[in-house]
């Protein structure tokens, strides 16, 4: 395959590599990367010679900093119909990757975002590396978080799922291992050692065996000092509530000198975001923690069907990518006026 193929395939030792190929886009996922990604998926699932499937990032920035929305948005605006095909196609990959046959090693660097973390979040093994930043950035263009955020945010501890939904706020690595969406910290260093252990493997013994042996030997499972760690007490106590203005009025309400920045800061980062976007998110994370993965793709994609025409995810695009004038005009502009209806029809027949 051509070093310029937006997917790299790989087949060493019984090991399979993907490649994300668009570094210059920072890995951004399209529709012909998730097609190359799923057809390789279920051929090497079927294919004996194959133990193990290893995915990766090319390049210095990213894994990969989510969907490519630049190409969404000018689906949407020119009528065709690239934004809806995308998402059908990419959450359908995402939920095979759930259930993969083999052992799915998934060895990220630097940004995570979006569509990277829809990747990611259902393979075996979830490997990053000392500069990983983690997170669903959604709320912030308007957009809710997808590829199965309603299930694997919402299940995370307490309420650091709604935190990080509702805010689209990145973690760094010792956050990530702390709040479950990585299984090992791995310094980048080593990255080329392991695949090189992964060469010199008989596979007498199983592979998952195989390879939690070596990130055991190789990474850490927890670092010092997360953030989360002394910042739950207050995400517990401020998400907890049932609406946005709820939330907004526990984080003005803080006093404590522990957590009084971090509340202001919080409000100032939910002022920013779409508020039909961080209220819809509120309520899709709270509905995803009674639902299975496969009911939560599927009001993911509910959700979705609808939001390029009543939601407000072409206007953040526009704001924040297209004109880049950072200044996006919601609507509705205030969160005083997203009523509780207005929020649930969005949910009518879930």
């Amino acid at each position: 395959m051509s070093q310029d193929a937006p997917i790299l395939v790989e087949l060493r030792n019984r090991v399979g590599y993907l490649t994300l190929n668009r570094p210059a886009g920072l890995n951004a996922l399209t529709l012909p990367m998730v097609r190359i990604l799923h057809r390789q998926l279920q051929a090497w699932a079927d294919d004996p010679q194959v133990v193990a499937v290893v995915l990766r990032g090319a390049g210095e920035k990213a894994f990969c900093a989510g969907g490519d929305i630049r190409s969404l948005y000018d689906s949407y605006r020119n009528g065709e119909r690239l934004h809806r095909d995308f998402f059908v196609e990419e959450y359908a990959l995402d939920q095979y990757i759930h259930a993969y046959a083999k052992p799915l090693l998934a060895l990220m660097h630097g940004f995570v975002l979006g569509g990277g973390m829809g990747l990611v979040q259902g393979a075996a093994l979830r490997v990053i590396g000392e500069r990983t930043r983690m997170g669903m950035p959604e709320t912030a263009i308007g957009y809710f978080p997808d590829v199965g955020a309603s299930h694997f945010l919402s299940r995370l501890r307490g309420n650091l799922g709604i935190y990080l939904g509702v805010t689209g706020n990145q973690v760094d690595c010792a956050d990530a291992l702390y709040a479950g969406l990585a299984d090992y910290c791995l310094p980048e260093a080593r990255f080329a050692e392991l695949e090189r252990r992964l060469d010199e493997q008989d596979w007498r013994t199983p592979a998952s065996l195989v390879l939690t042996a070596l990130l055991a030997e190789l990474g850490s499972q927890e670092l010092p000092e997360p953030s989360f760690s002394t910042l739950l007490p207050a995400i517990e106590q401020h998400f907890a509530h049932d609406s946005i203005a709820a939330i907004r009025a526990s984080l003005a309400s803080e006093s404590r000198d522990a957590y009084r920045d971090w509340a202001a800061h919080t409000l100032q980062v939910i002022d920013s975001r779409s508020p039909l976007a961080v209220s819809v998110t509120l309520e899709m994370l709270r509905r995803g923690r009674a639902l299975s993965l496969a009911e939560c793709f599927r009001l993911e994609l509910q959700l979705g069907r609808q939001w390029f025409d009543r939601g407000d995810i072409i206007e953040g695009i526009r704001a924040l990518i297209v004109d880049k004038d950072k200044n996006p005009n919601w609507n509705p502009p205030t969160l005083a006026e997203v009523t509780p209806q207005r929020i649930a029809a969005f949910f009518d027949g879930a």
